[in-house]
């Protein structure tokens, strides 16, 4: 059954070469071209991913981001966004978001990123349901889920990835590349190095108890990161 996706964008022509390229990869897509055609969309079905335009004429694509995942709704969101500096992305991750792509962009990189989210949302194949012990935190493998002390900590389903590599891999230097590898294969080339430092400072602010001065993920100066927990 092909995937149907729900297009945010009020540029018509810009959002004819987006849906042009996505039914040509056999998505289904329905279209809307500002925030309140989008909720009723997004309120009548259900779709397997939004491309969510950050700028529309009555409103910004972070606030529908924002009600969507308020209600427990977690389709995962790509953000087309003009600006590429590093308080927007992190915005738009904090509220849920599950990647951006900064305009203008290549239709073949548009692509390769939605199909790395889609893939990055699929559950990790595992070989037992195992769990990871490091410290007071508990990470359940198959469950997906982290806790903290006993209490559940909210990941993001990248957050979750890229956690799960860290621990399965104590006091191994990871670098920014080998991580991109990891988390997004062939993507990884499409993915800029600013998304890896993103996710591990937001990992950093739910999993340490003094962010600023981390002892669980420590970076590596010049090489990457790795895991002292």
């Amino acid at each position: 059954m092909a995937r149907h996706l729900l297009l945010v964008e009020d540029d018509a022509s810009l959002h004819r070469g987006i849906e042009f390229t996505l039914r040509q990869e056999g998505f289904e897509v329905t279209g809307a071209h500002n925030l309140a055609a989008a909720r009723a969309e997004a309120s009548n079905r259900a779709f397997d991913l939004i491309v969510l335009d950050v700028q529309l004429p009555d409103g910004i694509g972070f606030d529908l981001c924002a009600q969507l995942r308020a209600a427990g709704d977690q389709t995962p969101i790509v953000f087309l966004t003009a600006s590429d500096t590093e308080l927007d992305i992190v915005r738009g991750l904090d509220l849920g978001g599950d990647d951006y792509i900064t305009k203008p962009f290549r239709l073949r990189e548009f692509l390769s990123r939605i199909h790395a989210v889609l893939r990055r949302r699929a559950p990790l194949p595992q070989a037992d349901d195992r769990t990871i012990a490091s410290g007071n935190l508990l990470l359940h493998k198959t469950e997906m889920r982290l806790l903290k002390d006993g209490a559940e900590v909210p990941l993001s389903m990248t957050e979750f990835r890229l956690l799960t590599l860290l621990m399965s891999h104590p006091r191994a230097v990871l670098s920014k590349e080998q991580i991109l590898e990891q988390l997004w294969q062939q993507d990884g080339a499409f993915i800029d190095d600013n998304t890896v430092a993103v996710n591990i400072r937001r990992l950093r602010e739910k999993i340490e108890d003094d962010p600023q001065q981390p002892r669980l993920i420590l970076t590596v100066r010049g090489a990457g990161y790795k895991w002292q927990g």
